[in-house]
């Protein structure tokens, strides 16, 4: 096992073992991200939902199957990406997380995982992703776009949530998903001259 992928086995038994919000009392099980991290992807949602939180893995529910077809339809393999979400437990009632979870999480869990993976782009789902990630607020003027953060790029789109009942978001989701994979598909030219920073 590569130094990688025990430094992010250690964070994924800090996830589980947490108890650093009230969220730990609620949830049935914490939600690490998993995946792969050659390809130096992040896919970032909010938190998890009542299916992940039954299952202990991130975008299994129905915000994970309109993922997965975007993925399919861009021909990217879920199992190429590591997905993670900013907050690792469930909220009650799939309420926003509090800026108190996100911070916890994004210091404790999520700036680590960056920082293990090292990634060549970050693609974000969602204003909580974006806010926690970027500190932006509004995501219309950068969705479908790369914001450049030296030495990290970011990917804005919707979360796939967002689109389970409108067709017109659910369009343009998965047209960001395939804009995505042609980002994705210009790495081995070189992404530095794609994303001059």
């Amino acid at each position: 096992m590569s130094s990688q992928n025990e430094s992010l086995e250690s964070i994924k038994n800090d996830i589980i073992r947490c108890v650093l919000c009230g969220l730990s009392l609620t949830r049935k099980n914490a939600v690490p991200g998993n995946g792969n991290i050659s390809k130096k992807i992040i896919v970032i949602g909010e938190a998890p939902g009542k299916n992940e939180d039954e299952t202990g893995s991130p975008f299994v529910g129905s915000a994970g199957k309109i993922l997965d077809q975007a993925l399919i339809n861009a021909r990217i393999e879920r199992k190429e990406i590591y997905i993670t979400n900013v907050v690792k437990c469930r909220p009650p009632s799939n309420r926003v997380p509090t800026d108190e979870e996100i911070g916890i999480c994004t210091r404790e869990y999520l700036k680590k995982e960056i920082d293990i993976i090292s990634p060549k782009i970050i693609c974000i789902l969602g204003a909580t992703a974006l806010k926690s990630l970027l500190g932006l607020k509004h995501m219309t003027p950068y969705r479908g776009q790369i914001v450049n953060r030296p030495p990290l790029r970011y990917f804005i789109t919707y979360h796939p949530a967002a689109t389970i009942y409108n067709n017109k978001l659910k369009e343009i989701f998965f047209e960001d998903i395939q804009k995505l994979a042609k980002i994705v598909n210009t790495q081995d030219q070189g992404i530095d001259k794609f994303f001059p920073t």
